[in-house]
């Protein structure tokens, strides 16, 4: 039986049709089997490379953070771990975490720490986490030490004219407070706190970077160095960049030469309040300083 023109053409275009759908659906499978060799953090992709994760600005705790830098640390395709920092530091506690959490990962591969323009307090607690550490010669770093804020406005309350009144259980209760003057004791009971640990801090970096704790006391005041500096006092390990960190992991760990370096950024579960909390707020509202509720390890220029 011939076939009319009319049903020709409807062929035709039922069979375009078809073809169209045949791409759709091996797009699909061609993005499943993608998806079937991505490690649960999905920006890790399963191709042979070093892993490079950026820590900056003020360093808190972060399950987020530390889920994707474990992820790193089980993916055997992940040859080895270049971390940037450029931070002023953060909580203690946040860098105890982080520099955990680096050790973690250099029981399965290298870890190697490159600093940027500031690596200072908790950052460098973080950097010492690594295996080698790399600097700038003008890279900010050092700065070993603890401190707690506080401020008495109890003067600013009476010229308000404004009375505190506090209940608590005991002297120490909630001291240091900006609402009634520190005494004697618990201004004791305050560096008690902080320079214990300022002593694990110390403590870490001694073993850390293989030096005696009193060869560190000295450099462990406060103050802050250049990468130059922090080189030739023995805080760090060589002035350089990525580039010298991945030569260093060819040469000493043995690292295939010529692997990509490809950025892995942590993975958020959040829902859309969340993000649109976030796109509102950002930074401009509610700075991380806010959140620092704690013990800090933290640079601050002065002002000045």
């Amino acid at each position: 039986m011939s076939l009319t023109p009319d049903v020709l053409v409807d062929r035709r275009r039922l069979k375009r049709r078809l073809r169209l759908w045949q791409g759709v659906a091996l797009v699909a499978i061609l993005a499943f089997v993608a998806a079937a060799i991505i490690i649960p953090n999905s920006n890790i992709i399963a191709r042979d490379s070093i892993a490079r994760f950026d820590v900056s600005g003020v360093i808190v705790e972060d399950g987020d953070r530390d889920a994707t830098l474990r992820a790193i640390a089980k993916a055997d395709h992940i040859h080895a771990l270049i971390v940037h920092i450029d931070s002023p530091g953060g909580t203690v506690v946040g860098g105890e975490d982080l520099f955990n959490t680096l050790r973690e990962v250099a029981r399965t591969k290298p870890v190697v720490a490159v600093m940027g323009t500031v690596a200072t307090s908790a950052a460098y607690m973080t950097a010492v986490g690594s295996d080698r550490i790399f600097a700038r010669e003008g890279t900010i770093t050092g700065s070993i030490g603890v401190i707690l804020q506080s401020a008495n406005i109890v003067g600013l309350l009476d010229k308000l004219g404004i009375q505190p009144e506090t209940i608590k259980s005991s002297p120490l209760k909630a001291v240091p407070s900006p609402l009634e003057p520190l005494t004697e004791e618990g201004r004791a009971a305050t560096r008690d706190i902080v320079l214990d640990m300022y002593d694990f801090f110390v403590d870490l970096v001694a073993e850390r970077r293989d030096m005696p704790r009193e060869a560190l006391l000295p450099l462990a005041d406060g103050r802050i160095y250049t990468g130059r500096q922090a080189v030739a006092n023995g805080l760090i390990d060589a002035i350089g960049d990525e580039r010298s960190a991945v030569a260093w992991l060819v040469e000493a760990r043995s690292v295939p030469a010529g692997l990509p370096v490809r950025t892995v950024t942590v993975e958020r579960e959040t829902g859309a309040f969340d993000d649109l909390f976030e796109s509102i707020t950002g930074k401009l509202l509610f700075s991380n300083a806010l959140l620092l509720d704690g013990l800090i390890s933290l640079w601050q220029p002065s002002g000045s």
